[in-house]
C-alpha cells in the first residue's frame, strides 16, 4: 500500500508519519498558525494538532505525511475524511464535498527554512496516492488562505479551482480547490 512508501527529494525523506514524527509535525503546524497565519492555535479548528496520533496515525482513512531532514520534520500534509463545514464555507461547497466521501487535505505546511525544495508537491502527491488506495473516497478537496505567500499559486499549479470566496463577506475568505483522484 502507498501508505508505507518513502521517497527521497534531495536531502529530505518524504513518507507517512511515524509516532516519532508527531512532536516535529506539531511544531511545524503550530509555527504556521502563529508565525504565518498570525492567529495562533484555536481548538475549534485545530484540535487534530493536539491529537495527531488518534486523528491521523490510528484511523485507516486518515493519514499524515511528512518531509524529514536530519531527523527534523520540515513539512506536513494531512488527509481526513471530512468535508468542509458550513459556515464558514458556503453550503453548496459542503454539499458538494460531503464528509465520509471527501478526502480533505489539511495542514499542507512547509517550514519557511525548507521551502522551494518541492516538498509540498511531493507530499500532496503522496496524499493523493493514499486517497486513491483508500476505499470510499470520491473527491479530494481543500481550501486555502490566499493571503499566505505562495499558497494560491501553488494550489493553482496542482489543483482545479472550484470557488474563490474572496469578496463574499458572509464566508471565510478562502479559495476552494479539487484534485483529481489518481487512478
Amino acid at each position: 500500500m502507498q501508505h508505507n512508501i518513502e521517497h527521497r527529494i534531495g536531502e529530505y525523506t518524504v513518507r507517512a508519519a511515524r509516532p516519532s514524527d508527531v512532536d516535529g509535525a506539531r511544531k511545524v503546524m503550530l509555527d504556521t498558525f502563529y508565525n504565518e497565519f498570525g492567529h495562533g492555535y484555536d481548538s475549534k479548528w485545530h484540535s487534530d494538532v493536539v491529537d495527531i496520533e488518534p486523528t491521523y496515525l490510528q484511523n485507516p482513512r486518515h493519514a499524515l505525511f511528512v518531509a524529514v531532514r536530519d531527523g527534523e520534520v520540515a513539512a506536513t500534509t494531512a488527509v481526513r475524511a471530512n468535508g468542509p463545514s458550513s459556515p464558514p464555507h458556503p453550503q453548496w461547497i459542503a454539499d458538494r464535498y460531503p464528509s465520509g466521501e471527501t478526502a480533505q487535505l489539511f495542514r499542507v505546511y512547509v517550514a519557511r527554512a525548507h521551502r522551494r525544495h518541492g516538498l509540498a508537491r511531493a507530499l500532496v502527491a503522496m496524499a493523493s496516492d493514499f486517497v486513491a488506495d483508500t476505499t470510499g473516497y470520491s473527491a479530494i478537496y481543500l481550501h486555502t488562505n490566499p493571503a499566505i505567500e505562495g499558497a494560491e499559486p501553488f494550489w493553482h499549479a496542482v489543483a482545479k479551482e472550484i470557488y474563490d470566496a474572496r469578496g463574499d463577506e458572509q464566508y471565510s475568505q478562502s479559495v476552494h480547490f479539487e484534485i483529481p483522484i489518481p487512478r
